[in-house]
This record gives structure tokens, sequence and C-alpha cells, in this order.
């Protein structure tokens, strides 16, 4: 969205269309010919979305995830989210809306949109409208006040369209008390687990059999490509120890970068959490904070923390007893810094409740900030100094030296004069270096990119710098079944007791359905049976130690039914299992929960409306979409 806008980014529209993002497909159209189209991305039912639409609102995407991670985005994080698709998705989306509110004959007024650009806080001075603020900011943002007051207008007509499909759905009390009900369930499985390890032992190896895997499965034997080398290194380290600094350079670079030495202040703290998977599950919330008021009171009575963190914490520091190290502002969840930073040492918090449940907080100690010295740093400085002029004089010699062998007409034929080493390495693949080859990524991937003869230019390493020549090159081959044999023999043991895990319990199942009795088949077979505890569907992983597919169809079983159809696997183990019992405690709900379980019910109904909504519009549609520009 715009700049301005960002402020807007929890209404109601502007998450709707997050919503409808991640629920509805791409709307792909097809089309080759260009015609007159070349400056328009797309176009929906003869509607266009120009190029300057698209990069506008690609802009205001992109500087939303900077403003995210603070400047700074990770290599390769928008690519893999799909950016430039799902942007193209927003704006057919709201091509699809603005026609969908023609057809239904809703209708923005101009005096309605100018009523709600008055009530932006950013526009007002004093409470009050401004109208030089509002063509200034404007301007900083690079619009129009006819540009901005229709993607406003275009803005209120999508919101008016949502609200008018959304107002089609209700929730009823049945619907409510019936959620409630399915989450209280709770059911019992008897289950078998039949391993491919503890199948092993029944695999029958032989020369034949052993042969024949070998043949079938030749190109997973298959070496790697190796190469031969003749390499000239140019070491960082050996340069910069000749380099000799000066005083001043190295206050002048402190004075440069004085900032970067201030220190934050710091605060080690532990803590013990009680998580929470599902923040609309209102019973889990209740049980988890119980269960955290229990042992609060424990640590406050004076209790060891370590100690009831370790018994305790449901967090990866438990084993630790709690303990986070020191961190500065910003390292942690918004409500759990706020508390920490508000602690004296030794203090022990209340109930901390943030994004991943609820936490019981000891500060332990507190580092105050401080601004390192010149002569803290200095060896630092002098280190960083004596590596930049090291690797531009370095880089020179490289050069040079590259020149000369160019000169000369191969690497062979290069006259070192006794002061640059040629190294000739014997063949090796890229997973299995030689111990004094550089084994910087860039050098590998360099040397493996080349051809037989081939010399590379000068390439920058981590340790400084390299002239690369190969040699020779052996091509990947399949060795004799005789070298690998070991290999084949544990491959082979491992497939065929994995076949045999599969047809065990797929017969095991077969014949419980047949018999009716689990228990009876498993004993017949030397098999035996395992029964979980009593599980709810939101704990069931834990408390049942099952895999989560297990759980999912362990609750679809009934009593006239209580066998699958399938067994289900996990990794190399396969699971065939029973329901052994069910029951649905009385709960009655509070009206808090109700009224929050309404409310998730009725934002489920209206996304799904919503879903179908768009999908029709998209069925009767037609859509072009400039896939050459889309991909520059």
């Amino acid at each position: 969205m715009l700049k301005i806008l960002r402020r807007k980014a929890q209404s109601t529209v502007i998450q709707a269309l997050v919503i409808i993002i991640a629920l509805v497909f791409v709307f792909w159209g097809v089309g080759s010919g260009f015609g007159n189209k070349r400056n328009l991305m797309a176009t929906v039912n003869k509607q266009e979305i120009t190029l300057q639409d698209y990069q506008r609102a690609y802009e205001n995407t992109v500087e939303n995830y900077r403003q995210r991670f603070q400047g700074s985005i990770p290599d390769g994080f928008l690519e893999g989210l799909g950016i430039k698709q799902q942007v193209l998705s927003q704006l057919i989306q709201g091509a699809l809306l603005r026609q969908g509110a023609q057809a239904m004959g809703i209708t923005v007024s101009d005096l309605a949109t100018r009523e709600k650009i008055r009530q932006m806080a950013a526009f007002q001075k004093n409470g009050t409208f401004d109208l030089d603020l509002y063509k200034r900011v404007l301007s900083q943002n690079r619009l129009t006040p006819s540009g901005f007051e229709a993607d406003i207008q275009n803005e209120m007509l999508a919101e008016a369209v949502i609200d008018s499909i959304k107002g089609f759905t209700d929730v009823g009390d049945s619907e409510i008390n019936g959620r409630l009900q399915q989450r209280s369930e709770e059911i019992k499985l008897d289950y078998i687990a039949v391993s491919a390890d503890s199948m092993k032992d029944k695999v029958e190896v032989d020369d034949e059999k052993l042969a024949k895997y070998f043949e079938e499965h030749r190109d997973s034997y298959r070496t790697k490509p190796r190469v031969k080398l003749k390499y000239i290194p140019f070491s960082l380290k050996d340069k910069a120890d000749t380099i000799a600094i000066d005083a001043a350079e190295v206050e002048a670079l402190y004075k440069k970068n004085r900032q970067q030495y201030n220190i934050p202040e710091k605060r080690r703290a532990r803590h013990i959490l009680f998580r929470v998977e599902d923040k609309t599950n209102e019973l889990n919330k209740k049980v988890q904070r119980s269960k955290a008021e229990k042992i609060l009171a424990l640590a406050k009575k004076g209790d060891d923390f370590a100690e009831l963190a370790k018994k305790n914490s449901e967090g990866p520091t438990a084993s630790r007893g709690g303990d986070l190290g020191f961190f500065a502002r910003g390292m942690m969840d918004k409500s759990f810094e706020e508390a920490v930073f508000a602690m004296k040492p030794g203090e022990i918090s209340d109930i901390v409740e943030s994004s991943f449940g609820f936490h019981i907080i000891k500060l332990e100690e507190i580092k105050p900030a401080k601004i390192r010295t010149l002569e803290e740093v200095r060896d630092e400085l002098e280190e960083q100094l004596r590596k930049q002029q090291a690797r531009k004089a370095l880089f020179a010699e490289a050069n040079d030296v590259y020149e000369s062998i160019i000169k000369a007409g191969s690497i062979d034929k290069y006259d070192t004069d006794g002061t640059r080493k040629v190294i000739t390495t014997d063949y090796f693949a890229d997973n299995s270096p030689p111990p004094d080859l550089p084994t910087d990524p860039a050098f590998l991937r360099s040397a493996f990119s080349l051809k037989k003869g081939e010399l590379s230019s000068v390439i920058e390493t981590g340790q400084g710098y390299a002239i690369i020549y190969v040699d020779d090159i052996e091509e990947p081959q399949v060795p004799e079944f005789a070298t690998v044999r070991e290999r084949v023999v544990a491959d082979f043991t491992r497939d065929e007791a994995v076949k045999l895990a599969r047809r065990s319990a797929e017969d095991l199942l077969k014949a419980a359905r047949e018999k009716g009795n689990l228990a009876d088949v498993a004993a017949e077979s030397g098999f035996s049976v395992q029964t979980t505890d009593f599980f709810r569907r939101d704990n069931g992983a834990a408390t049942a130690k099952l895999p989560f597919q297990v759980i999912k169809k362990g609750f679809e079983l009934s009593g006239k039914n209580p066998l699958p159809e399938n067994i289900e696997s996990s990794t190399d183990t396969f699971y065939v299992f029973r329901l052994a019992d069910r029951r649905t405690p009385q709960q009655q709900g509070s009206d808090k929960e109700k009224e929050q379980l309404r409310n998730q019910l009725l934002g489920e109904k209206q996304n799904r409306l919503l879903n179908n909504w768009l999908a029709h519009m998209q069925s009767r549609s037609k859509i072009w979409i400039n896939q050459k520009l889309l991909q520059q």
C-alpha cells in the first residue's frame, strides 16, 4: 500500500485482501500476442492494469518488507515468496471486486471518498483536515490528489463488496456447541507400529538379488566428476603480515565509525515457557495459564528457578535451566522484552503472555550500555585496515601474474621466478577436496565449472585470491559391483525391510478388518498392541506419541467402523490402529469463549464465501497477463 496508508494495515479490507491472496489461486491467463499491450501488465474483462499501477504496488510491497527487516531484505526472500505474482494477483482481485460492485449496483460517491480522506490522521493538523499538509504529503509520495482519491475510492468500493458478501453468513448456537464438543472430544487408540528396522533381520540377501538390485540402481552409485588442478594461491594473511599501519589511520577509522562501538544495555534472563500453539483455543490457554500459575507460586516461594525450568519449561532452553543468555532490546518478543527491561536483577515476573505462550521470567544480570574506547578496539581496527590494504595490493599482484600467464601462453610456461609456486593436485571430487586445498566455495565452484585445459580468471576466496588451471577431468562412472558391495548390501537391506514392514502392516490391517479384532491378529502374528491414553485433537502428538496423520484418521473412526481403510506411515514406520474408546467430557464453555468461537467460525464462513465468490468471478472472466513483463 501507499506509505501513508501503511497505518491502515489492520483495516478490514486490507486483512480481507491478504486472506484472499492466501486462499485464492493466482489468476493466470494465456495469450502471446502483445499488439498495443506493451505497457499493460494485465487486463481483466478489458479493464486495464497498467505497468505503472503494477510498479507502484510492487514498490510499496517491497518497501513494507524492507521496513519489517529494518532496511535489509535477505537475498532471495522476495523471489521465494513470489512477490511479483502476489502483487499482480492482488491487483487482479481488486479489479474483480470493482467489477462485482458494478454488477451488484454498489457505488461510492465522491463526497464519501473526500470525507474518508478528511478523517485520515495523516492529513490532520490540530485535529482538523489541512489542505496544504494533504498536498505536501501526496507530493512527497509522488502522488496526485486525483490519483490518490481514485485509489481510496477503489478501496472503499472493494470494502463495500466484501462487507456485502460477508453479510450473507451467520453462525448458529448449534454450530458453536458442535465445535465446543469437537474440541473437547477425546479418543483412545489401540495400535501396532511396524518399523523397517524390526524387519532387517528377515531380509534374505544373496549375490543374485544384489546383482539385480545393483543393475536397477546403477545411477545411485555413479561417482562424482573429479578434477586435477594446477593453481596459484595468493594468501591474504601472508600479505597482511607484511603491512604496517599508521596510528593516525586507526584513529581516523575509529572516529568515522564511532557509532558502531556503542554497546547497548544487555540483560541475562531465565524463563519457564508454557507453550500455546493455537491462540484461538481458549480451553488450552486456560490449562496452560493454570500450570504457569502453580509454578509461579513455587518460584515466588523460593524454589530453585533453574530446576523449575528444567522440569516444567516447554521451550528449547529447558535443558539449561531456561537460561536465555544476554540479549539487547529488539531481540525478543515485544511483551517479553518489555517485562525483562522493567525488572531488577533477582526479580521474578508475574505471568507474561507472548506470541509463544505464557512465561515466568527471572532477571539474572544486567550489562549496562557502554562505548568501546579506541584502545579497546585498536587491534581490531589495525587488523581491519591491514586486511583492506593487503587485499588491494594482493589483487594487483594476482592480476599481474594472470597477465604474465596469458603472455606466456600457459601456466606451465609461466616463469614463477621463485616468488609464486604452482601447486598441482591429484584427482578429487567437490565433496572431498585435498586437505591443503582452499575450501572456499568460490574456489571449488570455479574449479568444477571449467573445462579441461581452461584457465580461470583471478578468483576471490575467503583466504585471498587464486588462479586455477584444469589439468584434467575424470568423468563420472559407475564403479564395479565389487567395489561398492557393502553399500549395495546396506541399501538393498533397507529397501527390502521397508517393503516387508509395509506388507506386514497391510496384512495385519486386512486380517483385523476380517476378524474385527486387532489384539487377536497381533498375537497370532507375533506383534504387540499398544494402547494410548485418552487424547484430544490438539494434544494428540504430545499425549499419544503418534504421527499427525494417525491422529487425524483416528478421529474419523467410529464404533461402527473402528478400523481405517488403509495403514498410515511416518518415515519407515507403518501404523495399524483401531478406535478403542471415545468420550466427550461435558463442556459448556463460558460466554466469552462462545463469543470468541462465534467470531472465529463467522470469519471462516465469510472467507469461504468470499473465496467461492471470487472463484466464480474468475471462471466468468477473461484475464490476460503480460508474461514477458512479469518475468523481467
